[in-house]
């Protein structure tokens, strides 16, 4: 029987998209669709195992390039109604595919970030091609699909689309397995040892996260409360660099730099404050997942959606990105009078994902097929 619905993504395995597309999936299969994920071998997302409806399809190759001979067989022999794919470089396999392979399947792209800020970090050739491909190629899609106003604004007037073309679509965060998961043992001793609950950061130990910044306004804060302890979850290449940061800092003992773990949410529910200190994004899911779990939070006010998140500051106070000073206020302010668990849940509420799900059927066109 014809697919309702394939999803194309090949990731680094523990992404915002990878816990997009892992939360989209079991909403659309109790709905009845019938689903095909297309992999990438040595790629995420991880679905894990597959609910009923929904098949898990290798398509052979090792890399996005050459997925896309595998893909336009995929599409002529299936002819899913509708393909979900995000990233620029699965965008165009995609959408390149469909033309090689002449159906009629709809395509939807995603993006997650803010493109121009993301664009301005990479050399000029990937730069250009992006731009290119983004000005050229999306406008052959039936949906382009960001998930935050910050986001569309900044694609529309950057890759010079119509407006009708792009659709905000909120992200699935919120769901029975966030809140479980939560409950589990938490993975670093700090959160269970009695002492003071420690801060708490999640990303990848990139420049765009700007961990940096948060250490700086950590040593801030530990000067005025010596017992303050800070978590850092994730993995990445600027390790090194923060490690002997927080020596200059002269804070290396109160701060950990545990790595990447499976599940950051039994951190996150214990966590004094948690912290988005990004230069850029284009809807933090972590910010939402921490919100979600009732645990206080900051965020710089970044291009795009830390704002749309926290109410311009209702849910929790915004500052200047790469501003150490006001972030260090941020988090005391976060300590000493934190806002009630249930207002901070009340912010995560539009990112349920049976909500999500029910706003990618609509752009998808699959409203019915549901």
């Amino acid at each position: 029987m014809r697919p309702d619905l394939a999803l194309f993504a090949a990731t680094s395995g523990h992404s915002g998209v990878d816990r997009v597309f892992r939360n989209l999936v079991p909403p659309l299969a109790r709905r009845g669709l019938r689903v095909d994920l297309l992999t990438v071998e040595g790629h995420g997302p991880d679905y894990g195992d597959a609910p009923p409806g929904v098949r898990q399809i290798p398509l052979g190759t090792r890399h996005v390039h050459s997925a896309l001979v595998p893909l336009v067989r995929y599409l002529r022999r299936e002819r899913p109604r509708a393909l979900l794919t995000d990233k620029d470089r699965v965008n165009r396999v995609a959408l390149l595919a469909r033309a090689l392979a002449r159906t009629s399947t709809r395509i939807a792209v995603r993006l997650g970030t803010t493109v121009s800020v993301n664009l301005a970090s990479r050399g000029p050739v990937d730069r250009w091609l992006q731009v290119a491909s983004m000005r050229g190629l999306y406008r052959r899609a039936d949906a382009v699909l960001v998930p935050s106003r910050g986001a569309a604004e900044d694609l529309i007037r950057h890759a010079r689309l119509p407006t009708g073309l792009v659709h905000v679509v909120p992200s699935p965060v919120v769901d029975a397995r966030l809140h479980a998961l939560a409950a589990e043992p938490p993975p670093h001793d700090w959160f269970a040892d009695g002492g003071p609950a420690p801060i708490l950061g999640v990303g990848e130990l990139s420049e765009r996260k700007d961990f940096a910044t948060l250490l700086r306004a950590f040593a801030r804060c530990r000067a005025a409360r010596p017992a303050a302890r800070l978590v850092v979850l994730g993995e990445g290449r600027r390790r090194a660099e923060l490690e002997q940061l927080a020596r200059a800092l002269g804070v290396a003992d109160a701060v950990a730099l545990p790595g990447f773990v499976a599940n950051p949410y039994a951190c996150m529910a214990r966590a004094a404050a948690f912290v988005l200190c990004s230069r850029w994004e284009g809807m933090p899911v972590v910010l939402i997942e921490a919100l979600a779990l009732g645990t206080p939070s900051a965020a710089c006010d970044c291009p795009s959606g830390p704002r749309e998140i926290l109410a311009g500051g209702r849910y929790g106070p915004l500052v200047p990105v790469g501003d150490d000073a006001a972030l260090a206020t941020a988090i005391g302010s976060l300590l000493d009078h934190p806002l009630p668990r249930s207002l901070l849940m009340e912010a995560a509420r539009g990112y349920t994902v049976e909500a999500s799900a029910t706003a990618y059927l609509a752009a998808l066109g699959l409203e019915t097929a549901a």
